[in-house]
């Protein structure tokens, strides 16, 4: 309870220095998140229709899943150096895998029946992906995105090993000069911001998607 105490007490005092630490680590993990959107998305909707191109994305980016997250920044230091974009960069490829498997697999397997439906109504490849396989896939990408969103924000913990900052600095601190209330500065909003956002992305996957899975 002293060691709470204190790492709070560090925090009312210093608040410049934390808010700073705060923001660059949900800028990085946002930015992360939001190109991972970008990349997987699309590449899912690229690769729906041409099998062997999935078997390559989908194999590789499960090859993604094995490394852990240190190794992916180290790989990163001698290609992009040190900073904050190579930290987004490999937080990147950390997220990358669940949104880009799950947005496939959502897609693929929507119902034939829906979709046979839709082409004996004359529908489009185009508008059947917008009006039928997007919404039917929605639940299992919103799914992806959660749990890309955790594993970025814990992965990010990481980024001072390649100068990217964020509240993983002070763990880094308390681990280098043995203190554990400095540790606790960094570690327990980390574990705060996760369980938060696993809290809330999984209540708004129940609002929007409960009665959709629950069918």
């Amino acid at each position: 309870m002293n060691l709470l105490s204190q790492a709070f007490t560090w925090i009312l005092e210093n608040p410049a220095e934390f808010n700073r630490a705060l923001y660059q680590h949900l800028l990085m993990s946002g930015a992360a998140i939001a190109f991972a959107l970008a990349i997987g998305l699309p590449l899912a909707v690229i690769i729906l229709r041409r099998a062997r191109w999935a078997a390559v994305a989908i194999n590789a980016v499960n090859g993604l899943r094995t490394l852990p997250s240190l190794a992916i920044l180290a790989i990163m230091m001698p290609i992009l150096g040190i900073g904050l974009w190579p930290s987004i960069v490999a937080l990147t490829i950390l997220a990358l895998p669940p949104i880009l498997i799950n947005a496939y697999v959502g897609l693929r397997d929507v119902e034939p029946d829906a979709i046979e439906a839709a082409t004996g109504m004359g529908m489009s490849n185009g508008q059947i992906l917008r009006k039928i396989r997007v919404p039917l896939a929605a639940p299992a990408m919103f799914a992806g995105l959660r749990t890309a969103s955790v594993q970025v924000l814990a992965g990010a913990t990481l980024a001072p090993f390649i100068g990217g900052g964020g509240l993983g600095d002070f763990i880094a601190v308390g681990i280098a000069g043995m203190d554990q209330s400095r540790l606790l500065v960094g570690a327990i909003p980390i574990a705060m911001l996760a369980l938060g956002t696993e809290f809330l992305l999984g209540l708004a996957e129940r609002i929007f998607f409960g009665e959709r899975r629950a069918a």
